[in-house]
């Protein structure tokens, strides 16, 4: 059982609570600037930590509430998540799949710009019929985001239409747990929710489709092609049984974990039947304290994002001990007032919460009961709150930088080599349904659109 820790009490007040939050801000913006990779937000998170027991009054709180927030299923979920599907990933993309894709997809012409709006509207479907953008991920990226690069789009965009996508499924899919925290905190009917959220994602998907259209970069993917060797092995189609079998377990509403350990066991048992894979090219032991094949190589490849998640829930628990969450509920009561004032403070309150907590339904969860409250009191319909709550979470949570939105996506990118990788700090630009979203939300507050629309 997950014990809350002790309450941290800080030297110098409310500067010595946020100065782990500053120095985390300050080297984020050191590595976005100098296009760091993972590890530069690693370096970034463990300074915080290092910052923050210098202010703490009581160190025994602080190493508490560091185990506290390691202590959160959600942390234990995503970085098996993320070993698991490197390894999945790893499956594929080590088979000559990816390749034999690539060529058919240039061969038909499908390339460029058309796949990277192809790839948004798939991710979409996916994400909608999963309900989990991590899930969605993990399933997407080994396959559609090498592909495209190879059929010439940028991966930037590419990995932009993916996480886009994820997003959209996250905002409205009806088993999301954001779709599903938001209605149940407000007592509101799922189903009429879903309906209801279709005015905000339903224009924000239209508006991301048109950008992705016109704004995706192209490269010369026959020279990209040809790099990576673009020869045909249809055998290595088979491999195709592993996201397959991942995709139809997160339908069944089967565990994340479950769904990827499936996978992964399918796409050994197929490349070992088909001859794809041999035994020792999975797993081999050549001596000299020495482990070689694609699944170790898969496994040590997560490293960075692993060490950076250990020090992102490490530092969610400082923040939670130490109050963060009862400020910004206090910030919710003190600007609440009227039905437009409610509304904006909803969108910002929510906002800050699932940016430092990277979880939207987290800061769904610790703000739900008294959104209803002051949502009741200045009469802001409960539909309304609910889609202004997971609407802000797909926006703020998917924008910043440091979260699993942004992280993960760019260390899948980088394990297909570094003309692939991209770097956390530019998702934010090309995660265009967020953006579109974040226009859809400012004109919501401020002129009231979907607010007469939401039933009682």
């Amino acid at each position: 059982m997950n014990q809350k820790a002790k309450k941290i009490e800080f030297r110098l007040g409310t500067a010595g609570k946020l100065a782990p939050l500053v120095v985390a801000a300050a080297m984020i913006g050191w590595a976005a600037f100098s296009q760091s990779n993972v590890n530069g937000y690693v370096l970034a998170f463990f300074a915080a930590l290092v910052t923050g027991v210098v202010f703490a009054k009581d160190e025994k709180a602080y190493g508490e509430a560091l185990v506290y927030g390691l202590g959160k299923p959600m942390f234990a979920i995503i970085v098996l998540a993320v070993i698991l599907a490197a390894v999945s990933g790893k499956l594929i993309s080590a088979s000559g799949a990816v390749q034999t894709i690539a060529v058919y997809v240039v061969e038909a012409g499908f390339t460029g710009k058309l796949f990277v709006a192809a790839s948004f509207l798939i991710t979409c479907l996916l994400a909608f019929a999963t309900g989990t953008s991590v899930g969605t991920y993990f399933v997407v990226i080994p396959i559609l985001f090498p592909v495209g690069v190879l059929a010439g789009a940028a991966p930037e965009f590419m990995i932009g239409a993916i996480v886009s996508g994820a997003a959209f499924g996250d905002n409205l899919g009806p088993i999301s747990d954001t779709t599903i925290a938001s209605s149940a905190t407000q007592h509101a009917d799922l189903g009429t929710v879903v309906k209801t959220r279709t005015r905000y994602s339903l224009p924000a998907a239209a508006g991301a489709l048109v950008l992705f259209l016109l704004f995706s970069k192209t490269t010369d993917g026959n020279a990209a092609l040809e790099a990576a060797g673009g020869e045909t092995k249809p055998l290595s189609l088979v491999m195709l049984v592993v996201p397959v079998v991942i995709i139809v377990l997160c339908m069944l509403r089967k565990h994340l974990i479950t769904a990827l350990s499936f996978g992964i066991l399918a796409g050994i048992a197929a490349g070992l039947l088909s001859g794809v894979y041999t035994a020792a090219g999975l797993i081999s032991f050549p001596g000299g304290f020495a482990v070689s094949g694609a699944i170790i190589d898969a496994i040590t490849g997560t490293a960075g994002t692993v060490a950076m998640l250990i020090a992102v829930f490490s530092l969610l628990g400082v923040l939670e001990c130490g109050g963060l969450f009862e400020d910004v509920r206090g910030l919710l009561e003190r600007f609440a007032k009227k039905e437009r004032s409610t509304e904006a403070t909803i969108v910002l309150s929510v906002g800050i919460l699932s940016m430092v907590t990277g979880v939207i339904s987290v800061a769904i969860v610790a703000l739900g009961d008294l959104v209803n409250e002051l949502g009741e009191r200045a009469g802001v319909n409960r539909y309304r709150r609910a889609n202004l709550m997971d609407c802000t979470g797909c926006v703020f949570c998917f924008l910043a930088p440091w979260t699993v939105h942004c992280v993960i996506p760019a260390q899948q990118s980088a394990q297909f080599g570094e003309g692939f990788a991209v770097a956390p700090a530019s998702v934010p630009f090309v995660n265009y349904y967020s953006l579109c979203m974040l226009v859809i939300l400012l004109a919501a507050v401020v002129t009231g659109y979907g607010r007469k629309s939401s039933r009682d």
